[in-house]
């Protein structure tokens, strides 16, 4: 019995190229992974002094304009965000519901070098 392997071929050829794209993958998002960091870690609290979930979070810095990030805070008020190590600040906006006439609540953060940065921020 003759068997044409053509096809066979081809399929091992798809599968040794879908392999091998798929580990070129994984090793470029493991190398990002290894990156150091700093760490922004933020909890946002109400007028009534408890912790505020599903408030919109954005994170820019502060030489740019629009926001890099954009997150929300959990139940516990918290919410976390890795960003490139380094000098450099940071300006955090909640993007709450104000009147016109009040500014959006906002702070700046300053980062040196891969470190963890807590604060906290109260809506009013």
């Amino acid at each position: 019995m003759i068997t044409d392997r053509r096809p066979i071929i081809r399929f091992l050829a798809l599968v040794l190229a879908v392999a091998s794209i798929s580990s070129l993958t994984r090793a470029e998002s493991r190398s990002h992974a290894r990156d150091p960091y700093a760490l922004l870690f933020g909890t946002i609290y109400g007028p009534d002094n408890r912790p505020e979930y599903g408030v919109h979070i954005k994170i820019r810095r502060a030489d740019q304009k629009k926001p890099k990030w954009e997150l929300m805070s959990d139940h516990q008020g918290e919410f976390a965000q890795r960003v490139p190590a380094g000098k450099a600040d940071y300006v955090i906006t909640a993007d709450v519901k104000t009147p016109k006439s009040q500014p959006k609540p906002e702070l700046t953060v300053h980062v040196d070098n891969d470190e963890r940065k807590d604060f906290v921020l109260h809506l009013k």
